[in-house]
Formats: structure tokens, C-alpha cells, sequence
């Protein structure tokens, strides 16, 4: 009769470690999708996080596409109120060298040049409040730079750009001109028929005025939000499927081609 070996005193074979058994590995929780180091946050080189479904974050995405686009709208706001001040001072400058009272005709009675000290606003309206009206312009500009923060659409870019640029022009008149510190006379020397006369800063601030309008009109937010839901609205989005099957069923009911529900009750004659 044949007799088993005995394999007691052989060393018993070990299987192993299997990842999916628990058993603890290198790789650090939550996976390699999804982590970086803290370096590399601080560094700008860290990934997108990543979803459940393997898809980058969307969140995560738009807010670093809409970081740059800001910072290009911001700068398009500084340029062109750089540009309105900068022309408003040096025609202001010339206006005072090559300018008196006396009106010179431009374009017949419609436009003049004639040089005039205004103390007050457009139409020598509050002639007697020069430093009220020096208030509400400091306070032009602070709320035009609060709203840059949230800039997202250049049309409210340029409108601000030459609202903040025609404000500090003349703004810069009632600080610094005479007769005194935030008492100063604004420089005028564009004849408007019989009119007013005003100077460049208020060009600028009345087209301004108007881009605004246009926004509004538009529907354009500051941030640029409404364009946003224009497009998804454009491109069919929120549109319910079954409001297009009930569509097409009450047209089948008016042309007669509906089929009869069946009878839940079993076959007919049963």
C-alpha cells in the first residue's frame, strides 16, 4: 500500500500580497489622479482636479480661464482712462495758450471754440457748489474702481474706461486749478451751438453714458454673465424632451393615426 510523504517539516509557501486585499501600498490616498504637493499648488504647475467620472472640473476650469480674461479687461479699462485723461490735460493746456473769451467758429454757429472757467457742471449748473461737486466726482471714481474687480465684458471695459477717465480729468481741474484746493474751475472750450461749452473729460463721460445704456439694454451684467446665458440659451439648452413627445402625440391625436392604448383586462372575447 503506497504511503503520502510527510511534507511537515517543509516551509509553508506564502502567496503574494494581493493590492485589492487591503494591504497597505506606497500610493497615497485617493490615488495618483487628483493629489499634488503643496509645492506644486504654490508653484502654478499643480493639475486640474479630476471628477469622480475621470473628466477635469469644470468649476476648476472656468475660474482659470476667467482669471486671465479679467486681468485683460482691467487693462483695457486703465488704457483707455489713461488716454481720455492724458487728451483731456494736454487740450485743456493748449485751450489756456491759444484761447480767449471770444468765440472762434469752427463749424458756423453748430461748433466754436471759446475758452470759459466753469465752476460748476455742464449747462453752469450748481455754479455755487464747486466742492459738492468735487465729492461726487471722488466718488465716481471710487465706485468705477470697486466695479473693476468684477469686470467680464469689454463693452462695460470701455464704458468705465471713459466714465473713470472723464471723471479724474475734471476732477483734476476742481483739486488743482484756481481759486483754490477742491474749489477749481473746470476748463471748457468747446462751444456747442448756443448751448453749453465743455471740454474733453465730458465727451468721454456722455459716451460712456451711452455704452452703458446699450449694456443695460443688452442685458449685459458687469461680469459678463449675461452673454454667457444667451449663448446656452442659443444653443438649445434646457429644452425638455418630453414636451417634444407631447408635441408630437397631440399631433398624432389630430391627424386620427394614434394607436389605441390596449386593454388591460387580458385579450378581447377572454
Amino acid at each position: 500500500m503506497p504511503t503520502t510523504p510527510d511534507r511537515s517539516d517543509e516551509p509553508a509557501l506564502t502567496e503574494p500580497p494581493n493590492e485589492s486585499s487591503g494591504a497597505p501600498s506606497d500610493e497615497p490616498a485617493g490615488g495618483a489622479l487628483g493629489t499634488h504637493r503643496p509645492t506644486d499648488v504654490a508653484a502654478g504647475t499643480a493639475p486640474l482636479d479630476v471628477a469622480a467620472d475621470g473628466q477635469p472640473d469644470v468649476e476648476d476650469s472656468n475660474v482659470a480661464t476667467r482669471a486671465p480674461r479679467r486681468r485683460g479687461l482691467v487693462l483695457l479699462l486703465v488704457a483707455v482712462t489713461l488716454v481720455v485723461l492724458v487728451a483731456d490735460q494736454l487740450s485743456k493746456a493748449w485751450a489756456l495758450r491759444s484761447l480767449d473769451a471770444t468765440r472762434q467758429e469752427v463749424l458756423g454757429d453748430w461748433l466754436g471754440l471759446q475758452l470759459v472757467f466753469n465752476p460748476g457742471a455742464a449747462l453752469s449748473i450748481a455754479t455755487g457748489m464747486t466742492w459738492v461737486l468735487t465729492l461726487v466726482a471722488i466718488g465716481v471714481v471710487v465706485v468705477v474702481v470697486r466695479i473693476a474687480r468684477r469686470l467680464g465684458s469689454t463693452l462695460w471695459a470701455l464704458a468705465l474706461g471713459l466714465l473713470l477717465g472723464g471723471a479724474l480729468g475734471n476732477l483734476m481741474d476742481r483739486l488743482f486749478r484756481e481759486p483754490g484746493f477742491a474749489r477749481g474751475h473746470v476748463i471748457d472750450f468747446i462751444a456747442y451751438a448756443d448751448w453749453f461749452v465743455g471740454n474733453v473729460a465730458d465727451i468721454a463721460i456722455v459716451v460712456a453714458a451711452g455704452l452703458i445704456v446699450i449694456a443695460v439694454a443688452r442685458g449685459v451684467g458687469v461680469d459678463g454673465t449675461r452673454e454667457t446665458h444667451d449663448e446656452a440659451h442659443d444653443e438649445g439648452v434646457g429644452d425638455d424632451p418630453a414636451d417634444e413627445t407631447a408635441d408630437e402625440t397631440a399631433d398624432d391625436d389630430a391627424d386620427g393615426t394614434a394607436v389605441p392604448a390596449r386593454r388591460a383586462d387580458g385579450p378581447a372575447g377572454a
